[in-house]
């Protein structure tokens, strides 16, 4: 795939994701004019591991945070909005 138009993509989306994932790069036609790129990300994020996991969790628990309840996140949460919104905020 070397072209798409851009009725084609709504229905030809998975082969425009494959293409990427194939790190291919794709010209974007409008009316009979290349009017773009598309290109895959080159820099996609790194994925995390059981060890990477294990030492995010090491530094929670050496933060020593308290726990909170749902009504006391929700109560903290609502005095926030309070404080930047002002009291016009209704209840659920």
């Amino acid at each position: 795939m070397n072209y798409i138009t851009t009725t084609q993509l709504r229905t030809k989306s998975k082969e425009l994701l494959k293409a990427l994932e194939a790190g291919e790069s794709i010209s974007l036609v409008h009316r009979s004019r290349i009017v773009g790129k598309i290109e895959p990300d080159r820099h996609q994020g790194k994925v995390l591991t059981s060890k990477d996991i294990t030492e995010l969790k090491k530094i929670i628990k050496e933060m020593n945070l308290p726990h909170l309840s749902y009504r006391q996140r929700e109560k903290n949460y609502r005095d926030a909005m309070e404080k930047k919104h002002g009291k016009g905020l209704s209840r659920r």
